[in-house]
């Protein structure tokens, strides 16, 4: 009898038994393959629209990109007079002026914001030639005068909007109030942004502050001419021109320009979505890792367990002349075939995962459509190469073992002698890896860098996770017996019989506990951090803040409104209102030290609406003429001391020599490093165009009249939906529902895992009760009840469950504790435990257990007892 034949019965004998680890594999490949397909196809959806909305070339600002939101509410723009000199470029059969503009709010009749709430920009721009290439309007016309818009028609769905209806869009220059007179439609996917179109004039005005600017000018080519040789052509010209131009002694900023064809537009605008797909493929490719690591416990445990029971079996194999490498083959082939099985249904029903997450993401309003479906050769070839390579090693030591098997186990029972050896040996080994890594645990702990100790956390984690899964054996002998002493005892002899079961093979019970222990502890690491920063954020807004009210624009982290900040100063009842900007800066030192980031200025009663620490000087002298302060850490590293003078590069506008007034604490979870000055300060070096706009806004209430000012500042900035009004209580909710949104979605995708770990224990007894038939057999004949049969699968199943939720948390918790010692070198440094979580979580795996339970114990129940007695 060959190997192979040999396989394929064993397989084919044993297929129930195999069918819950095949679901675990299925369950790994399919996210692996619907997180590669789903990515994919957000990869084929934006490169088709940033192929069909790109021109040949494309001339822009060299200063940034025209679709991006600008510090100052306008983005950088070119003279319309461009227009003509690129059109008599040779090769260049047309070009088009175009005005684009993502700092915008569009708001209907009753003020709903018209933008979406997936994050996806708000565009408003002039409608151009170019747009017919990836839009064609199905209903009315073109805008053509200033009181007439354009609305893109999967806005138009969303929000039941016609012809007819009003608009107004929110500028930085003011309000543009008009009639919906046409609706266009994307002739590709539009993965979610809103668009509006207006007529060059009123665009012009509106989104740029005058006419005869555009953001960027279209180049259409000749029939015949590439787009890198007319890239070549209009370089050429402006190149000429600005050398005209600098002879004629006008500004250099009117003559610095970006050229690029449209493959090169569309990649630089595919760039940058690709760190937000990236961050989504990684992440989620992560938990498919951690679903894989805990499917590998459950082959093992199938493995291990049908090998014990075949013991007689392959003695049998090997007293009639298999070898040990064929019996070692023979199960390494059943596992291939398992591995082939679950990986080829996991890549379909990976597919139907990416399709299934595509109507979701449609659902919450980022349009994706199975028209872009992509499914790469690599994807199924990567996701089958997993499945098969992750259950073959899997399988590995089981397969050894069986080698092992010795003629005369053909003259025993089934079942194997424990190995005292080799429980002894992986003993040691698990107490030095633990012990390792709670030695990383500990030097994370007291590092003094945060990205020094996060590195050796990792390395702790790693090793403290690999120790507690070698060492699970030995800790199952005395966890068990507690935890049966607790839960177990009051169920008199069918506890006590299901906490032997439990502690009838320490290695079965590790392992299954250890499946589930790997998804709770993540949990619970993952609980304590976000607690912690939610505790830790909130204490030091009770110290430091002492302003009012918080007000910012909370759509996508876009400045404030000039018109905004009047309403808010222009509100009774409040004391004063602090202003704040953000400006990129490089700041050197003396000595040639150089720091470049955000400059943050602001009036000086910035200085109480925020309280920091101030090491040395005076912050509020800070606030004075041509005055700054410095963080502690930049003021260590360069050896700036009060009183110097530091040389300060504005962004956009002229070298200032700033002195320093004082020097503040960077031991703070609030504008760590922050380096501030006044806002007169940098409105004298940056030229006024160029100026950004308030960030936020600070206010303090009159005494006694906070209630009535809190109520005035939501009237006043009620045009507006994007922009927000908080309280102290207020920011803290906003504080805790962010990390608890993140937290949610986490612990979502973990599930995966915790999935995966309770068909490991569905597997682990469902063999346990194949393995003890005869012995189920026998107690039910000497009197057990059904019932009762049933009640000792369930508490076997509820004590292991419960073992490995004991060691999940309390691991969790360990690196949850660690990782907030690393956030408090960052200014978090209240340690807070979720006890409610915790105990949830615990009192949750016990029903987990008892899930997990309700098959076995029911096919249990209903065995045939003679038939039992019967088994051998």
């Amino acid at each position: 009898m060959t190997v192979m034949k040999t396989s394929l019965r064993n397989f084919f004998a044993h297929k129930g038994r195999m069918a819950l680890s095949a679901v675990a594999v299925l369950l790994s490949v399919a996210f692996v393959t619907g997180t590669l397909v789903f990515t994919d196809t957000m990869g084929t959806t934006f490169d088709k629209l940033f192929a069909a909305t790109s021109s040949d070339v494309t001339v822009s600002a060299a200063g940034g990109e025209p679709d991006e939101v600008s510090r100052t509410g306008r983005p950088d723009s070119l003279p319309a007079s461009l227009v003509k000199d690129v059109a008599a470029v040779e090769g260049a059969k047309s070009a088009e002026g175009a005005v684009s503009s993502m700092d915008v709010t569009v708001v209907d009749r009753d003020n709903k914001n018209m933008g979406s709430s997936t994050g996806a920009p708000t565009i408003a721009g002039n409608w151009t030639k170019n747009d017919l290439r990836s839009m064609e309007i199905t209903s009315g016309h073109a805008p053509r005068g200033p009181t007439q818009v354009m609305v893109d028609a999967d806005t138009a769905d969303k929000h039941g909007l016609k012809l007819g209806d009003e608009l107004r869009t929110i500028t930085v220059g003011g309000d543009i109030t008009a009639r919906i007179v046409g609706i266009a439609s994307f002739k590709v996917t539009n993965p979610g942004a809103a668009v509006v179109f207006f007529d060059t004039a009123t665009a012009q005005r509106g989104l740029l502050g005058a006419t005869g600017r555009f953001t960027q000018v279209n180049v259409t080519a000749e029939a015949g001419v590439s787009d890198i040789q007319l890239k070549r052509n209009v370089s050429s010209a402006l190149a000429t021109l600005k050398a005209e131009t600098e002879q004629g002694a006008k500004g250099a900023q009117e003559t610095a320009y970006k050229v690029r064809t449209q493959q090169e537009t569309a990649d630089a605008n595919r760039s940058d979505v690709d760190e937000f797909m990236n961050v989504i493929k990684y992440g989620m490719l992560g938990f498919a890792g951690i679903a894989f690591l805990v499917g590998v416990f459950l082959i093992i445990n199938t493995f291990s367990m049908l090998v014990a029971q075949r013991t007689r079996e392959i003695g049998l194999m090997r007293a009639v002349g298999s070898s040990r490498g064929q019996v070692n083959r023979s199960v390494l082939v059943e596992a291939t075939l398992l591995g082939v099985i679950g990986s080829l249904i996991g890549v379909g029903a990976g597919v139907g995962l990416a399709v299934g997450l595509m109507k979701l993401m449609s659902a919450a309003g980022m349009e994706l459509s199975t028209r872009d479906l992509t499914v790469r050769w690599t994807t199924p070839a990567i996701g089958m190469l997993l499945g098969i390579v992750v259950t073959v090693l899997a399988s590995y030591l089981p397969a050894r073992r069986a080698g092992k098997v010795s003629p005369m186990a053909a003259l025993r029972d089934a079942g194997t002698p424990a190995d005292g050896k080799a429980g002894l040996v992986r003993g040691l080994v698990g107490l030095v890896l633990t012990g390792a890594g709670a030695f990383a645990l500990y030097l994370a702990a007291t590092a003094d860098q945060a990205k020094q100790g996060s590195l050796i956390l990792g390395v702790g984690i790693v090793l403290s996770l690999i120790g507690f899964v070698v060492i699970g054996p030995l800790l199952a002998g005395g966890v068990v017996r507690v935890l049966s002493a607790v839960l177990l005892r009051a169920f008199g002899p069918v506890g006590r019989m299901a906490e032997r079961n439990a502690l009838r093979n320490p290695r079965r019970t590790g392992a299954t506990g250890a499946a589930l222990m790997i998804g709770l502890a993540l949990v619970a690491c993952l609980s304590v951090v976000g607690s912690s920063m939610v505790t830790s954020a909130t204490a030091e807004l009770d110290k430091s803040v002492g302003a009012d009210f918080i007000i910012t624009a909370g759509d996508g982290g876009k400045p404030l409104n000039p018109a905004t900040v009047k309403a808010v100063e222009g509100v009774e009842g409040l004391g004063h209102v602090t202003r704040m900007k953000e400006t990129p800066a490089k700041v050197t030192a003396s000595d040639g030290t150089s720091e470049s980031g955000q400059l943050l200025a602001a009036e000086a009663t910035y200085a109480d609406d925020l309280r920091r620490e101030t090491l040395s000087g005076d912050l509020a002298a800070a606030y004075g003429d041509d005055a700054m302060s410095v963080g502690s850490e930049f003021a260590e590293k360069a050896g700036v001391k009060v009183g110097d003078t530091l040389t300060v590069a504005f962004d956009g506008g002229r070298t200032a020599k700033l002195k320093v007034a004082a020097i503040t604490s960077d031991d703070t979870g609030l504008d760590q490093g922050a380096m501030y000055t006044n806002l007169t300060t940098v409105e004298r070096y940056v030229p006024a165009e160029r100026v950004p706009l308030d960030t936020a806004l600070l206010a303090k209430a009159d005494e006694g009249s906070k209630d009535q000012a809190y109520a005035a500042l939501k009237t006043a900035v009620a045009k507006d939906p994007t922009v927000k009004v908080m309280d102290q209580t207020d920011y803290k909710q906003a504080l805790q529902d962010q990390v608890g949104q993140l937290l949610n979605m986490v612990y979502g995708l973990l599930a995966l895992a915790i999935v995966v770990a309770i068909l490991g224990v569905v597997n682990t007894l469902a063999l346990s009760v194949v393995e003890r038939t005869r012995e189920i057999g026998l107690m039910r004949a000497i009197g057990l009840s059904r019932r009762q049969l049933r009640r000792m699968i369930r508490l076997e199943s509820v004590v292991i469950a419960l073992f490995g939720a004991l060691l999940g948390l309390g691991l969790g918790m360990g690196w949850g504790a660690t990782a907030q010692r690393l956030l408090a070198l960052e200014g978090l440094e209240v340690l807070d435990i979720p006890w409610p979580t915790i105990i949830g979580v615990f009192i949750g795996s016990a029903f987990v257990g008892l899930f997990a339970a309700l098959v076995p114990a029911f096919r249990a129940g209903r065995m045939n007892v003679l038939n039992a007695i019967a088994t051998d």
